[in-house]
């Protein structure tokens, strides 16, 4: 209801559960889906699992009851832009809806430090295809990765660098379209994986 009461958004569809919403995304094409975690037959992590891998303009936001670091874990692999608990404001989830709209992930600079470092922490791993992905990167760009992958904000990164904070988001913008990433959470997981950030033991 507060969504769909909002001047610029519109309820697309709703669905029961995991599998209707992959039908319905499929005819609908939604910028953003607002998706449960616990839902009878496909549950909503295998269900964006599905959705991501057919829908490149597709977002989704999960939304839960449960925000024990599995599910977020979980959801980040499925590729999800934003993990919301049930209990926040309405005004917090219609302004996520915005936020993931733009291109943005909803996931704040601490508490992906805290997911990303447990969610990398373990044994020594091979090279992944991210890290490879690198060439092509530039100098201040990988300085950039890095500090994004250490949980700055934009304005941060500007003022670690003493560079604007236009210049800060051009390079995120850059490094986004290099690395063909969806978003600020998979530039922190790229940020690990080639090594530019360790997590803290």
């Amino acid at each position: 209801m507060v969504i769909d009461a909002a001047p610029d958004v519109e309820v697309a569809g709703e669905a029961g559960t995991g599998a209707q919403a992959v039908q319905l995304v499929r005819r609908l094409c939604p910028d953003v889906v607002v998706m449960d975690i616990r839902m009878p037959g496909m549950d909503g992590i295998e269900a964006t699992q599905t959705i991501l891998a057919e829908s490149s303009a597709t977002r989704v936001i999960m939304l839960t009851t449960f925000d024990d670091d599995d599910n977020v874990y979980a959801s980040l692999r499925a590729g999800a832009s934003g993990f919301l608990v049930k209990d926040m404001a309405l005004e917090d989830i219609l302004s996520a809806v915005h936020v993931v709209a733009a291109g943005d992930a909803l996931i704040a600079p601490g508490v992906t430090r805290r997911l990303i470092e447990d969610f990398t922490r373990g044994p020594a791993r091979a090279p992944s295809p991210e890290a490879r992905r690198l060439v092509g990167v530039t100098e201040r760009e990988h300085e950039v990765l890095a500090l994004v992958g250490s949980g700055l904000s934009n304005a941060e990164i500007a003022a670690r660098l003493h560079i604007s904070p236009g210049t800060a988001k051009a390079h995120v913008a850059s490094l986004l379209a290099k690395l063909g990433a969806r978003d600020r959470i998979q530039l922190v997981i790229m940020a690990y994986d080639a090594g530019l950030v360790f997590p803290s033991r």
